[in-house]
């Protein structure tokens, strides 16, 4: 893709050139000159002022505080007193010198201010409405370019208090993920931030209920739904807050409308929003096949939406998300774009992968032929600003999810606002999410089935042989209840003394085992190299067995990382809580209060680095839930070239690295899914090549469920 080269990078590199040159005189000769003569005069170059530099001057534990506080009962005024002082008396454009781009983005958002053009507090906005979005990335862009943490969390206590906390939150998520000022920093759960998302409008009742009568109380929440619906059986996980949590850190850590100008270019970012669908969608088969359901189909538009939805859940302000009924043929939104356009979009994708190139904005041609083409569909399909050509193929994904969402009331007549469909912190609670994903799914499955199989001279891993492949431990899978705080559902005043009320959800969790894999390095010196664990179901709901094709698009990965394989015979013991794709929970609210107060007390540094990575799945979620008769599921290990593959330095030395890696940086230079993302016409290649083994194995349910209550 190409890419502008401003003015800055042009001085830049003159500067260094110019430095080239000088050193010279330190060498023999240099580019043809001898050391005793003098090198040809460049012409000057006009230099521009040095921007400020962005410095982290405050330690992760003060700045830790401020943040825990700052998003601490959102929806009400700040209670923390330095905070509360910051929001009184700060005057944003007092000193322009404290930001980055000379107060641009601040000036411009002052102007929205005093204009009255923000969103009311309270009022409904969603990140895929153009204007909700727009003022939320103007607090971003001003929070990215404080030069320095009081400024930053300045700005941040200052317009808490002024902007709509829906945009106010998604943009400090951002800035938190993405500006230097926010490295080591912790979001605290989002659930607990606005957990009406999360919580059901009878325990929302109950707990205020509670808080009324200053009686403390734990409110037990259950899945939405009766049993007479038999997408129930899965709610489980289409419901649980850590899936949610997920499916939001992942769209922040890899914003769709991230420009570059923001900071480091978020490489393979189109790959990952295949990617992260592709898992999603094979995981909610994987999951319905344990229920002995079948696999979801793809949405259409000619059908009727056979699954509705009922969230029971209400915005903050007291509005019910709306719910849809069975069998809704989707129809035009208006102030969208129709069906049938988005439906041409579509088609357009497809040709564009038939033909195998895209075609820019200004009518050059771009090859997607190759596996980097991947990451151009899915920029082209989300769409994100690195689409080349956003115009011609549309926004297939963000469209597609808004005019689900606005069914309840296609034509504003109720007044009624977007369903979870159009929230990040939602969306997968609908079954029509997967639909809609399953149908995108095999779009990206066109492309890749269009791309030549790997051959095995490709596959091999010369000297290297995998002799075994055992699980050590049970696979079997629990739920347990949760607590979560309510706190911050309940509003009231500072002076009224706090009641303990909250919530415990069932949450589906998995006992520890390990991987114990035996390779064999035949090679005379060592061998880095890459393990890449996935599975599959091995049958359908039916009984009937997918074929090696079918099973490696539904394989779930489960691990990746990498070790030294010395001369000889090599045990690799992989506990399941070290995977690359999963990360742990994060502390309660309440909990990351604490930890940072005491830290803050004794002068000591808080150390939450386990936490800082938020895109993966929950660690507890790492295996599909199987049943109390067993699900099979067929294992597949890969040992692959590790020094080819890796893209950063000291991968087996690292204890914790993620696999869609951090800022733009992952750590593996194939493609998501190797050697499993290409077709297979003779399953024989894989069985005849050594760094290569299956296993048959089974995750069992004995329906136990460890309650507080």
């Amino acid at each position: 893709m190409r890419r502008e080269v401003s003015s800055g990078t042009i001085s830049m590199k003159v500067l260094v050139l110019f430095a080239l040159v000088a050193a010279a005189a330190a060498w023999p000769s240099f580019d043809g000159f001898q050391a005793d003569e003098p090198a040809p005069e460049e012409p000057a170059a006009p230099v521009e002022p040095a921007k400020p530099v962005i410095t982290v001057d405050v330690p992760a534990v003060q700045r830790q505080r401020d943040l825990n506080y700052l998003v601490h009962k959102l929806f009400e005024p700040l209670r923390d007193e330095r905070l509360r002082t910051l929001a009184e008396t700060f005057d944003p454009e007092a000193d322009l010198t404290l930001y980055a781009d000379g107060g641009v983005a601040i000036q411009k958002l002052m102007a929205e201010l005093k204009g009255k053009r923000l969103e009311k507090k309270r009022e409904i906005v969603t990140a895929l409405t153009t204007r909700d979005r727009e003022q939320a990335i103007m607090l971003f862009e001003v929070l990215m370019n404080c030069i320095n943490w009081e400024t930053a969390i300045s700005n941040a206590a200052y317009f808490r208090e002024r902007a709509n906390e829906g945009q106010f939150l998604y943009a400090v998520v951002a800035a938190v993920k993405h500006s230097p000022l926010g490295e080591h920093l912790v979001l605290p759960p989002v659930y607990e931030i606005a957990p009406h998302f999360y919580a059901d409008n009878r325990v929302v009742m109950e707990a205020i209920k509670a808080k009324m009568t200053a009686t403390p109380a734990m409110i037990k929440m259950g899945f939405t739904g009766t049993k007479r619906n038999p997408e129930q059986r899965v709610a489980y996980f289409t419901e649980d807050i850590g899936l949610s949590t997920h499916y939001l850190n992942w769209h922040m850590e890899y914003p769709f409308w991230w420009r570059d100008t923001y900071g480091p270019h978020l490489a393979r970012k189109g790959e990952i929003f295949f990617w992260i669908h592709h898992q999603l969608t094979n995981r909610f088969d994987a999951e319905r096949i344990c229920n002995h359901l079948g696999i979801s189909e793809p949405i259409r538009v000619d059908k009727p939406l056979k699954e509705g939805y009922a969230p029971q859940i209400s915005y903050k302000n007291g509005v019910a998300f709306p719910s849809r009924p069975d069998d809704v043929m989707l129809v035009d939104v208006d102030g969208l774009p129709l069906i049938r356009e988005l439906e041409l979009k579509e088609k357009r994708i497809l040709d564009a992968i038939d033909h195998g190139y895209l075609t820019a904005k200004d009518g050059s041609i771009i090859d997607i032929k190759n596996e980097r083409g991947i990451a151009l569909l899915g920029d082209v399909i989300e769409s994100s600003l690195y689409s080349p050509n956003p115009e011609f193929y549309g926004s297939l994904n963000n469209m597609a999810h808004k005019v689900i969402a606005r069914q309840a009331d296609p034509h504003g007549k109720y007044g009624m606002p977007p369903s979870v469909m159009e929230h990040y912190m939602g969306a997968v609670r609908d079954p029509s999410f997967y639909k809609l994903h399953k149908r995108i799914d095999n779009v990206f499955r066109k492309h890749k089935d269009s791309l030549p199989p790997y051959t095995k001279e490709e596959l091999i891993l010369p000297g290297v042989a995998i002799n075994s492949v055992a699980i050590e431990g049970p696979l079997e899978t629990y739920l347990e209840d949760y607590p979560v705080s309510l706190l911050n559902t309940i509003e009231d005043k500072a002076e009224v003394d706090a009641v303990e009320v909250g919530t415990f959800v069932p949450r589906l969790r998995h006992k520890d085992f390990s991987y114990n894999i035996d390779i064999i390095n035949n090679n005379e010196a060592e061998v880095m190299a890459t393990i890449r664990i996935m599975a599959w179901p091995l049958r359908d709901s039916n009984g009937v067995e997918l074929s090696f094709e079918e099973g490696r698009w539904h394989a779930i990965e489960l691990d990746k990382f990498w070790r030294s394989l010395v001369p000889g015979e090599n045990i690799v013991v992989r506990q399941s809580s070290e995977s690359a794709v999963t990360v742990p929970d994060v502390p309660s609210a309440k909990t990351l209060m604490t930890l940072t107060d005491e830290a803050l007390a004794a002068g000591s540094e808080i150390h939450l680095e386990q936490f800082e990575s938020a895109t993966g799945l929950p660690n507890r979620l790492l295996i599909p839930k199987g049943n109390a008769a067993g699900v099979e599921f067929k294992l597949v290990v890969a040992v692959t070239d590790g020094a080819a593959d890796a893209a950063i330095e000291g991968l087996p030395t690292m204890t914790k690295y993620h696999h869609l890696g951090v800022k733009g940086v992952l750590p593996d230079r194939k493609p998501l899914g190797y050697p499993l993302d290409r077709r297979v016409p003779d399953e024989r290649v894989f069985r005849e090549i050594p760094n290569f083994r299956e296993a048959i194995v089974k995750v069992f349910n004995h329906g136990e469920h460890i309650r507080l209550a």
